[in-house]
């Protein structure tokens, strides 16, 4: 269970002190807690904060009331909700081509009348927004100059410097050199693939896969080749093997730190596996890192290439997903490509935006950065288990939901009869944004399937939100 936050309101915390208890078995599915009387004797506080802290754990699926009798513990959400399981099935019909629904769902996000279980950010103030805009300052004041003159690949040197040197808990022992700045790791993602690929290759990725992924091969007329890809275990290394025996693959796409949308964290041995698999092969593995930060267990894991051995896996990342999504700073090690990358974005955008490549440097070398990510990781990942437990409680029997293991995505498998299509137009209609599984997929797989965004903080707005959302699927048969 995550280290409560100080910050938290007073009932939170005691309500989250008890969820340690049944995590640690002090409190077994069954038992009864303290009544109210006794929870504020207990805690020394009013009756009033011991309902808010047992409201906030029966709304959590932590606790049921028994009239006449009190609250109970509630068997574990561990052994009630299952996860997503692979779709294997056929490509279906849609209602709309990803193109469409993109170009909605980017409306919807930019509207602040809508509940964002769409977006790919967490809440703005879950980021250190004032020291970022007290080094800004001081920067701008210091440097008036500073966006005077293009800042040329690869990049701020200083920025890079910092990367580099936090490239050792990722297992990797890179130059500053070697990294290149980028606008963000979506235009990392569209380097690589423009500097290992041409028009008509194909490129395995995994299955469901971030859409931006798919977005950026079709744009380059890159053949998808899709791999099974388990909840918990990762793509199928065997038939990403068979693939590259049949097909052109000319460079694999992988996120295998806190995936998105499934969660998952895979073990070093998988890792070193796809590393040599794509090196014996020659074939380039492009790794996608943006959210390796934000693993729960507390320790940034080991990245695959820290067993690349040949120079062929290109790793990309970014800080829009923990420090300042506005500030589009992202960055790629490139390996043997580099140079081509490098060439690449002079082609493309010429340089990354000075001001806020100066301000991410600055905010990493003069400390802060880890404790941040420790905050910022204990939040998410109550956030995270407190939506998946309303999840459960709201939507249809048969709703299976994934547990991640860093980031802040839920995967949700909705029972078969429910078109995730309809699901999301119904769902705007509410001033509500989720995004359907089908964008995951390039051959129309997970129509059944939505992704929520976890990341923001959470309110009777986002509850009332789950709620309707496990209406409208009752709704929809």
């Amino acid at each position: 269970m995550a280290t409560a936050v100080t910050d938290a309101p007073l009932y939170v915390r005691i309500a989250e002190s008890l969820t340690e208890q049944m995590t640690r078995g002090a409190l077994r599915p069954g038992d009864r807690v303290p009544s109210l009387r006794e929870l504020s004797r207990q805690r020394q506080v009013s009756i009033s904060t011991a309902l808010q802290a047992y409201l906030w754990l029966e709304t959590r699926g932590y606790l049921e009331a028994r009239p006449q009798s009190g609250f109970y513990v509630r068997a574990p959400f561990e052994s009630l909700i299952p996860e997503p399981q692979f779709d294997a099935a056929q490509p279906r019909p849609s209602l709309a081509g990803p193109k469409g629904i993109l170009t909605g769902l980017i409306d919807a996000l930019n509207d602040p009348a809508n509940v964002p279980f769409g977006a790919g950010t967490a809440s703005p103030d879950l980021f250190p927004n004032r020291r970022l805009n007290l080094i800004l300052r001081h920067i701008v004041h210091r440097h008036p100059d500073h966006s005077t003159r293009y800042i040329f690949p690869p990049g701020y040197e200083p920025l890079r410097r910092q990367v580099a040197r936090r490239a050792l808990a990722l297992g990797c022992g890179f130059s500053p050199r070697e990294v290149i700045v980028t606008s963000g790791a979506q235009e990392a993602l569209n380097l690589a693939l423009r500097a290992v690929a041409r028009p008509g290759d194909a490129i395995a990725v995994e299955s469901p896969t971030f859409f931006g992924v798919l977005q950026s091969g079709e744009s380059l007329g890159l053949e998808v080749v899709e791999i099974p890809t388990d909840p918990q275990n990762g793509m199928d290394l065997g038939e990403l093997e068979m693939a590259i025996r049949k097909r052109r693959i000319k460079a694999c796409v992988s996120m295998s730190s806190c995936h998105n949308p499934l969660g998952y964290m895979l073990p070093d041995k998988y890792k070193k596996s796809l590393a040599e698999i794509t090196a014996r092969a020659n074939i380039a593995l492009i790794e996608d890192e943006v959210y390796g930060d934000l693993s729960f267990a507390g320790v940034r894991p080991r990245s695959t290439k820290a067993f690349d051995r040949r120079e062929n896996v290109l790793i990309c990342s970014s800080f829009s997903k923990v420090l300042c999504p506005g500030y589009r700073v992202g960055w790629l090690v490139a390996g043997r490509y580099r140079a081509e990358v490098e060439r690449l974005k002079m082609l493309t955008s010429v340089a990354t935006s000075a001001l806020p490549q100066m301000v991410v440097a600055e905010f990493l070398e003069t400390g802060g950065y880890d404790r941040h990510l420790n905050k910022l990781r204990s939040t998410l990942r109550l956030q995270v288990e407190g939506v998946r437990q309303a999840i459960s409680k709201y939507f249809p029997p048969g709703t299976r939901i994934s547990r991640p293991a860093g980031g802040f995505m839920l995967w949700v498998e909705l029972p078969s009869r429910i078109n995730a299509l309809k699901l999301y137009q119904a769902a705007l209609e509410e001033h509500i944004t989720v995004i359907p599984g089908s964008l995951f997929s390039a051959s129309g797989r997970y129509r059944n399937y939505i992704r929520i965004n976890c990341g923001h903080r959470w309110s009777e707005t986002h509850d009332r939100a789950l709620l309707t959302l496990g209406r409208l699927c009752e709704k929809l048969r």
